[in-house]
């Protein structure tokens, strides 16, 4: 199936995107635009509005107001030929769990009108791609955790979407099955395909996401590659320090005045430096000696921080 805009135009593109129930605002009168092939990450805590962001985008929740295309249709009005070249794959997994494998793909394609024919085919690439061709004949109750995620992407595939909705893809995973999925999503970039991501796993989104936006109580804090975000908005490294419980707020009274700036959190003292070994050196000169130490590059957990004042877990 095949419905793409123009090169030069948006595949998606949202102005004043707005989502309110009752008196609470969910979305926030949000713009922005994602490109074809691009694989574009909205990445924030839970209760953000990154879920009902991408319910409004497939189709299956109405904007309050603003405006939303999806390869140039409305999809409050055109939610059928919208979701018919989309891909969706939701927080949780909802396969039949008492049928085979492949069968999960095939009664789904039966969902699309897609032909016996074509289903034999297809089912077979995707269970390639998947890596489940030696579980096709499996019941899907007997699949491991990163088994049925895979499983849950393929059957997003079987009508060959142009956007595959990723909401939260690795929640739930082991480190193994995430970057194996990582690996999966990437190929699909690869061909073509345009990916919208949800996630608040930093480190996600530094590996899936050409170009994210940051997103909090409905609104966008900051907008950028993961790359520009950090360059914009923290320092090349941090030095993680812990003093112990009872001992981090005096030692960060100390130091208040090293590094670019500092970050109290409840475990450790965070201290923003272009260079971390340096920052702590300054720390011992004033007779501190840390419990523990950490140098690390800054992260978009970083960015967060800075952006709201809490940490994308809170």
């Amino acid at each position: 199936m095949s419905a793409s805009p123009a090169a030069s135009e948006p595949i998606v593109r949202a102005r004043g995107l707005t989502k309110r129930y009752g008196d609470f605002t969910a979305v926030d009168g949000i713009d922005f635009d994602v490109t074809p092939g691009e694989s574009f990450g909205f990445l924030g805590p839970n209760g953000a509005g990154k879920s009902t962001t991408m319910s409004m985008v497939g189709g299956t929740s109405t904007r309050t107001a603003g405006e939303l295309t999806v390869m140039g249709m409305d999809p409050d009005r055109q939610g059928p030929e919208v979701r018919a070249h989309l891909g969706v794959v939701p927080q949780q997994d909802n396969l039949d769990e008492e049928i085979k494998v492949s069968d999960n793909l095939y009664v789904y394609g039966r969902y699309f009108g897609l032909k016996r024919s074509y289903l034999k085919q297809r089912i077979g690439e995707l269970l390639d791609f998947a890596q489940l061709t030696d579980k096709a004949s499996s019941r899907v109750d007997a699949l491991s955790g990163g088994m049925k995620r895979r499983l849950t992407i393929a059957r997003s595939l079987i009508n060959e979407p142009n956007v595959l909705l990723l909401d939260e893809p690795t929640t739930g995973l082991d480190p193994q099955a995430r970057h194996i999925l990582w690996d999966r999503l990437f190929r699909l970039k690869e061909q073509g395909t345009t990916l919208l991501v949800t996630t608040h796993f930093m480190d996600e989104a530094e590996q899936l996401c050409d170009r994210l936006i940051v997103v909090d109580h409905g609104k966008i804090m900051a907008e950028g590659s993961p790359a520009q975000l950090i360059r914009d908005h923290s320092t090349r490294e941090v030095l993680e320090l812990r003093f112990g419980s009872d001992a981090n707020k005096d030692a960060a009274v100390r130091i208040a005045d090293l590094g670019v700036r500092q970050e109290l959190l409840a475990d450790r003292v965070l201290l923003y430096a272009d260079d971390g070994e340096a920052a702590l050196r300054q720390v011992q000169a004033r007779g501190l000696t840390p419990l523990a130490s950490l140098v690390r590059r800054s992260s978009l957990e970083d960015v967060f921080l800075r952006l709201t004042g809490r940490t994308l877990i809170d």
